[in-house]
């Protein structure tokens, strides 16, 4: 059996009582009246279940002002909303403030309180899909979605977190490595001790010696006080190193020391302090292509590399889309105060069929600014597109992109293979500099159909141009 929504109507004129009642109950709302402010605080600590309250301010027994500043005393997270007859605007910031999630005034506008009920109750809806689903799903799924992919992920980290193994994480940019590093430690017998990240890329060279190993005052211009280094404020957890192809060759073969020694000696300092440090390192290069380079050292590469785990990027596993997306509006929702329903089918379609090159990432991106742009109800296509469209996916050699495939456009069209379909077209484009003569001669098509096909995808040929 379904419940209703339970709304609290505090008022204290009969007819205007009766007339909310039937407005509410038109909603399949389960309706409460309250006749004072006594009545209506008791009905608040006795009613749990209670989802929106609407109050009057005109109460003949307590000021309406000190009501609600008493039911978000006692129920902080229940929606009030203000109806009065006071059209005065300080009475309509001083409730604002108080918590009151809307302030209508009198004679109130049905079709606007409608509207505020129905954005209230769908958020509630919203939010209680997803805690029911985040409660469902376990530890790493939690964060990354339900996917069998995901579970994988989380069995290989399990297995490797109890061990003092070095674990090297490799995959594409925004594809969750810092997430995995982190569940590697929160699976751990460290996971009451620190967990330290630090991104090698984003320090200047000529600081990072420092940020890791830490200096003595005067060890040199400019060290005005004694620091400690990341590795001394991970001691006893776990110490978390991202882009680690970003490192120096010098610092390599200091880290490798460490690595190997589990001790460190701070800058400027004579003393050799032990380290009890778990290390994860990650990065979106091949390593081993670093390493034939003469970028990385190899011995380093070895040392790191005790247990290799591959991040798939998110096209891989599109099965967790769905979450990840829902997950990421709740929290735009939350953080803009602008609830927004759920996804439309055509806009999650579109989301499927993106590239992601900037993979969770990216749908965290599109998601929050989608949600900024949505009118109202659902996020549709409309909110959405103009943001696919700024990130085109990574280019690749038509020819070679069609011979993987096996297929032509047409060929890929009729198998229902949306994103090889799209994919084919970005390779083409690209291929050709935004020549759609060219592009749709190397997708054995007409320029009629290969038009059809940009305006279904959102593409446009001027956005792979050369200077464009």
């Amino acid at each position: 059996m379904e419940l209703k929504p339970k709304i609290l109507v505090v008022e204290d004129d009969p007819a205007g009582g009766r007339m909310l009642r039937a407005l509410f109950q038109s909603e399949n709302c389960e309706v409460l009246l309250a006749p004072d402010g006594a009545r209506a605080l008791e009905l608040v600590g006795s009613e749990p279940g209670l989802d929106v309250a609407f109050l009057d301010l005109g109460l003949p027994d307590l000021p309406g002002m000190q009501v609600l500043e008493s039911i978000k005393k006692t129920r902080n997270e229940l929606p009030v909303i203000i109806l009065s007859g006071d059209t005065e605007i300080p009475s309509a910031v001083q409730a604002i403030q108080l918590g009151a999630t809307n302030y209508f005034i009198k004679p109130i506008n049905t079709g606007q309180v409608l509207a505020a009920l129905r954005q209230i109750l769908e958020r509630k809806a919203l939010l209680g899909q997803v805690q029911d689903l985040k409660l469902r799903l376990d530890g790493l799924a939690r964060l990354m979605g339900p996917s069998a992919t995901v579970r994988d992920l989380q069995e290989k980290l399990k297995q490797v977190a109890g061990s003092p193994l070095t674990v090297l994480l490799h995959g594409e940019t925004g594809a969750g490595k810092e997430v995995l590093a982190r569940a590697v430690h929160d699976f751990s017998p460290r996971s009451a001790k620190p967990f330290i990240a630090l991104d090698c890329g984003a320090i200047p060279e000529n600081l990072l010696e420092s940020e890791l190993f830490g200096h003595e005052k005067g060890a040199f211009s400019g060290a005005e006080r004694k620091k400690e280094g990341q590795f001394l404020l991970a001691q006893g957890g776990t110490l978390f190193l991202d882009e680690i192809a970003n490192l120096p060759l010098g610092l390599q073969a200091k880290l490798l020391r460490v690595l190997q020694e589990r001790e460190l000696q701070p800058l400027g300092s004579t003393r050799r302090v032990s380290l009890d440090v778990r290390f994860v390192a990650a990065s979106n290069h091949d390593l081993e292509k670093e390493v034939e380079s003469g970028r990385f050292r190899q011995d380093l590469f070895f040392r790191l590399a005790e247990f290799r785990i591959a991040v798939p990027p998110l096209r891989e596993r599109l099965d967790d889309l769905p979450y990840l997306a829902q997950r990421f509006l709740e929290e735009a929702g939350v953080e803009f105060r602008r609830p927004v329903r759920g996804i439309s089918a055509e806009a999650l379609q579109a989301l499927k069929t993106h590239a992601w090159p900037g993979n969770v990432r990216e749908l965290r991106n599109v998601i929050r600014q989608g949600a900024l742009l949505a009118q109202g109800g659902a996020l549709e296509l409309e909110d959405l597109a103009p943001l696919l469209k700024k990130t085109p996916s990574r280019a690749r050699p038509v020819k070679a992109a069609l011979s993987r495939a096996g297929m032509t456009l047409k060929q890929a069209g009729m198998e229902g293979l949306a994103e090889s379909e799209r994919t084919a077209i970005l390779d083409a484009l690209a291929e050709s500099r935004g020549n759609i003569l060219k592009a749709s001669r190397a997708l054995k098509t007409d320029n009629k159909t290969l038009h059809g096909k940009l305006k279904k995808y959102g593409i446009r040929a001027k956005d792979f141009e050369p200077g464009d």
